[in-house]
Protein backbone atom coordinates (compact mmCIF):
# COMPACT_ATOMS: atom_id res chain seq x y z
CA UNK A 1 0.00 0.00 0.00
CA UNK A 2 0.77 3.54 -0.92
CA UNK A 3 0.09 6.05 1.85
CA UNK A 4 1.22 9.83 3.07
CA UNK A 5 4.52 10.04 4.91
CA UNK A 6 4.04 8.99 8.55
CA UNK A 7 0.64 7.49 7.77
CA UNK A 8 0.52 3.62 8.97
CA UNK A 9 -0.56 1.59 6.62
CA UNK A 10 -3.97 -0.31 7.22
CA UNK A 11 -4.65 -3.85 5.57
CA UNK A 12 -7.13 -6.40 5.53
CA UNK A 13 -4.54 -8.70 7.40
CA UNK A 14 -1.07 -8.80 9.14
CA UNK A 15 1.40 -11.87 8.43
CA UNK A 16 2.42 -13.47 12.26
CA UNK A 17 5.39 -14.24 11.91
CA UNK A 18 7.30 -16.44 14.53
CA UNK A 19 10.91 -17.89 14.69
CA UNK A 20 13.38 -19.55 16.41
CA UNK A 21 17.46 -19.73 15.89
CA UNK A 22 19.26 -22.88 15.88
CA UNK A 23 22.71 -22.63 17.39
CA UNK A 24 25.70 -25.26 16.55
CA UNK A 25 29.19 -26.13 16.37
CA UNK A 26 30.60 -28.80 14.42
CA UNK A 27 34.03 -30.60 14.47
CA UNK A 28 35.60 -31.32 11.12
CA UNK A 29 37.69 -33.87 12.01
CA UNK A 30 35.44 -36.73 13.61
CA UNK A 31 32.18 -35.14 12.04
CA UNK A 32 30.98 -34.58 16.05
CA UNK A 33 28.23 -32.28 16.39
CA UNK A 34 26.15 -30.02 18.89
CA UNK A 35 22.93 -28.32 18.30
CA UNK A 36 20.46 -26.13 20.51
CA UNK A 37 17.10 -24.14 19.62
CA UNK A 38 16.84 -20.69 21.31
CA UNK A 39 14.37 -17.77 20.77
CA UNK A 40 17.11 -15.22 20.12
CA UNK A 41 19.69 -14.36 18.41
CA UNK A 42 21.78 -12.29 20.94
CA UNK A 43 24.61 -12.47 23.43
CA UNK A 44 22.64 -14.21 26.69
CA UNK A 45 21.11 -17.03 24.38
CA UNK A 46 24.71 -17.53 23.02
CA UNK A 47 26.15 -17.33 26.09
CA UNK A 48 23.84 -19.80 27.25
CA UNK A 49 24.51 -22.07 24.35
CA UNK A 50 28.27 -21.93 25.35
CA UNK A 51 27.35 -23.18 28.96
CA UNK A 52 25.36 -25.93 27.61
CA UNK A 53 28.36 -26.88 25.27
CA UNK A 54 30.44 -26.73 27.81
CA UNK A 55 29.05 -29.19 30.12
CA UNK A 56 28.01 -31.19 27.01
CA UNK A 57 32.19 -31.97 26.18
CA UNK A 58 33.43 -31.86 29.89
CA UNK A 59 36.51 -32.29 30.86
CA UNK A 60 37.28 -31.92 27.18
CA UNK A 61 38.63 -28.70 25.00
CA UNK A 62 36.86 -27.02 22.21
CA UNK A 63 38.60 -24.67 20.00
CA UNK A 64 35.46 -22.73 18.47
CA UNK A 65 35.61 -20.85 15.20
CA UNK A 66 33.82 -17.53 15.56
CA UNK A 67 32.46 -14.87 12.90
CA UNK A 68 32.14 -11.28 13.93
CA UNK A 69 28.30 -11.12 14.71
CA UNK A 70 27.36 -8.85 17.35
CA UNK A 71 26.13 -11.70 19.65
CA UNK A 72 29.93 -13.27 19.28
CA UNK A 73 31.19 -9.93 20.38
CA UNK A 74 29.30 -8.44 22.91
CA UNK A 75 31.46 -7.00 26.08
CA UNK A 76 29.59 -9.41 28.55
CA UNK A 77 30.48 -12.60 27.08
CA UNK A 78 32.26 -14.93 29.20
CA UNK A 79 33.94 -17.81 27.82
CA UNK A 80 33.64 -21.12 29.79
CA UNK A 81 37.60 -22.29 30.39
CA UNK A 82 36.95 -25.33 28.25
CA UNK A 83 36.30 -23.34 25.17
CA UNK A 84 38.67 -21.29 23.08
CA UNK A 85 37.61 -18.93 20.85
CA UNK A 86 39.20 -17.90 17.84
CA UNK A 87 37.51 -14.98 15.34
CA UNK A 88 37.79 -15.48 12.12
CA UNK A 89 38.27 -12.23 10.36
CA UNK A 90 35.06 -10.22 9.23
CA UNK A 91 33.34 -11.01 6.36
CA UNK A 92 34.89 -14.12 5.34
CA UNK A 93 32.27 -16.91 5.78
CA UNK A 94 34.15 -19.24 3.63
CA UNK A 95 36.34 -19.87 6.40
CA UNK A 96 34.18 -21.12 9.03
CA UNK A 97 33.32 -24.90 8.72
CA UNK A 98 30.09 -25.11 9.66
CA UNK A 99 28.99 -22.40 7.30
CA UNK A 100 29.29 -25.18 4.80
CA UNK A 101 26.65 -27.60 6.96
CA UNK A 102 24.20 -24.86 7.86
CA UNK A 103 24.06 -24.54 3.85
CA UNK A 104 23.34 -28.03 3.42
CA UNK A 105 20.71 -27.97 6.12
CA UNK A 106 18.80 -25.53 4.64
CA UNK A 107 19.08 -27.59 1.18
CA UNK A 108 17.57 -30.40 3.05
CA UNK A 109 14.68 -28.15 4.61
CA UNK A 110 13.97 -26.01 0.71
CA UNK A 111 10.19 -26.29 -0.37
CA UNK A 112 9.18 -27.55 2.90
CA UNK A 113 6.04 -25.82 3.87
CA UNK A 114 5.56 -26.09 7.57
CA UNK A 115 2.17 -23.98 9.01
CA UNK A 116 3.43 -23.48 12.68
CA UNK A 117 6.78 -23.92 14.66
CA UNK A 118 6.30 -27.10 15.73
CA UNK A 119 5.98 -28.17 12.54
CA UNK A 120 9.20 -27.08 11.47
CA UNK A 121 11.17 -28.43 15.06
CA UNK A 122 9.73 -31.43 14.28
CA UNK A 123 11.06 -31.33 10.39
CA UNK A 124 14.22 -30.11 11.34
CA UNK A 125 14.65 -32.57 14.33
CA UNK A 126 13.83 -35.42 11.73
CA UNK A 127 16.34 -34.26 9.39
CA UNK A 128 19.17 -33.41 12.12
CA UNK A 129 19.23 -37.05 13.15
CA UNK A 130 19.69 -37.98 9.42
CA UNK A 131 22.76 -36.55 9.33
CA UNK A 132 25.75 -38.60 10.38
CA UNK A 133 29.20 -37.82 11.57
CA UNK A 134 30.65 -38.75 8.34
CA UNK A 135 28.31 -36.13 6.56
CA UNK A 136 29.39 -33.42 8.77
CA UNK A 137 32.86 -34.26 8.28
CA UNK A 138 33.06 -34.81 4.54
CA UNK A 139 30.92 -31.04 4.57
CA UNK A 140 32.82 -29.21 6.97
CA UNK A 141 36.79 -31.00 6.64
CA UNK A 142 38.38 -28.29 3.64
CA UNK A 143 42.01 -29.09 2.99
CA UNK A 144 43.23 -25.64 4.67
CA UNK A 145 41.38 -25.97 8.19
CA UNK A 146 42.59 -29.60 8.65
CA UNK A 147 45.95 -28.37 8.05
CA UNK A 148 45.42 -25.60 10.48
CA UNK A 149 44.27 -27.97 13.08
CA UNK A 150 47.21 -30.24 12.81
CA UNK A 151 50.00 -27.38 12.29
CA UNK A 152 48.46 -26.18 15.82
CA UNK A 153 48.82 -29.20 17.18
CA UNK A 154 52.01 -29.92 16.91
Amino acid sequence: MITAKGVKPVGLSQWQRANFYLYGVVEPLSGYSFFSEFSHLDGDCFQRFLELLSAEIGDDIAIIQFDQGSFHTVKSLDCPENIIPIFQPPHSPELNPIERFWEFLKSKLQWENCKTLVQLRQKLTEVLETITPEVIASLTSYDFILEALFSAAS
